[in-house]
């Protein structure tokens, strides 16, 4: 049986850059993936560890205490009502459940997932993976009379940091529901709005009273540090959710019982979120005049944890030209063919290595 062709891993591809960046005499300023690079919190620590000593096997869908508190933090961070603790799906980290949800809601051959025409490139690999055909599209119009079996959403972007309205989220929630498409949205970055506020696809100003076909994604990898704990869940859509969970169950698709715990406190402590918060925007307040001034244009970039940046040259121009300063970004092309011109860079640096950047784009 062949395996479906996938694309190469994109950042194979920087091997070069890489090892150009960290000859530089002070070293590296790795800003070519979004890690965290801050300590786990003492509590989430404490709660880890809590649980250490049970033996058994934990449930697929979680505990109770963790399922209620992810509802929480949605209505108390994002304004999300209506959601009921059964419609909460702890998974293994986010990656896993994009690479894995087409094939899991049984999509397959002959049917389309679309997905942003600048995207995380595991939207495109999990659609490869169920066999399904890939459309990139960030307009309705575009897709015609098309009746596609997903549709995934990314506000706000990775690699943009663009934030989609109410009224467009709305639009979109309208026509995939007249085409019996479900929508899933990719939120890991709702809790990082800069100059815009992010709206959630669950809110009901989005879907006017029924949760219907929608499905939203989360992880606590850049709000909590959590990236090693591999934290994330799904929720939305409750008859969608029974259906992942029955598939989970038979794929062994378990979070451990020691993350769940660090899961709960990390949903609980909103001053958890606001600390890496406060983090993320003192960087960006360094990073972002930095590039401005050393001729750089940044787009979008309203939230999120990246900067949407171009020079107005082939993108891998631009991250050579970093490179010989020790800074090593991600080209655009790893997002799709729009992404030609622009490079991303990650906040997700030390305060130091962010100094050490913006410094070395000023000589």
């Amino acid at each position: 049986m062949k395996s479906p062709a996938l694309p190469d891993f994109p950042w194979d591809s920087l091997t070069g850059q890489a090892a150009v960046a960290r000859s530089h005499p002070e070293g590296i300023v790795d800003l070519s993936v979004g890690t965290p690079v801050d300590a786990v919190p003492e509590s989430i620590r404490a709660a880890l560890a809590s649980v250490s000593d049970i033996p058994g096997y934990p449930t697929t869908h979680g505990t109770a205490a963790l399922r209620e508190a992810a509802v929480g933090a949605l209505r108390r961070r994002h304004g999300v009502t209506g959601i009921e603790p059964d419609a909460v799906l702890p998974t293994i980290g986010s990656k896993e459940l994009v690479a894995w949800l087409p094939t899991l809601l049984g999509v397959g051959a002959g049917d389309t997932v679309v997905i942003p025409e600048l995207a995380y490139p595991t939207y495109e690999v999990g659609a490869l993976l169920s066999g399904a055909t890939v459309a990139r599209s960030d307009g309705l119009t575009a897709l015609g009379p098309a009746r596609p079996k997903m549709l995934w959403l990314n506000s706000p972007s990775n690699p943009t940091g663009k934030v989609l309205g109410l009224a467009h989220l709305r639009k979109v929630v309208d026509w995939a529901r007249e085409r019996g498409t479900v929508v899933v949205s990719d939120e890991c970055y709702l809790a990082l709005g800069w100059d815009e506020e992010p709206v959630s696809i669950l809110h009901p100003d989005v879907h006017g009273g029924s949760v219907d076909g929608l499905l939203a994604v989360h992880s606590l990898s850049k709000s909590a540090n959590l990236a090693g704990y591999r934290a994330g869940f799904v929720t939305g859509d409750p008859a969608l959710v029974r259906d992942l969970l029955a598939v989970r169950k038979h794929a062994g698709m378990i979070v451990p019982r020691p993350v769940q715990e660090a899961m709960t406190v990390a949903l609980s402590d909103d001053d958890v979120l606001h600390e890496q918060r406060a983090r993320y925007a003192a960087r960006r307040d360094v990073l972002r005049p930095a590039l401005e001034r050393a001729g750089f244009r940044v787009d979008h970039s309203e939230a999120g944890l990246y900067l949407w940046a171009t020079r107005g040259e082939p993108a891998l121009d631009t991250v050579e030209w970093l490179a010989q300063r020790g800074i090593l970004v991600a080209p655009g092309t790893f997002y799709g063919p729009k992404g030609a011109e622009h490079v991303r860079v990650g906040l997700t640096a030390t305060d130091e290595r962010i100094d050490a950047a913006a410094a070395r784009l000023a000589e």
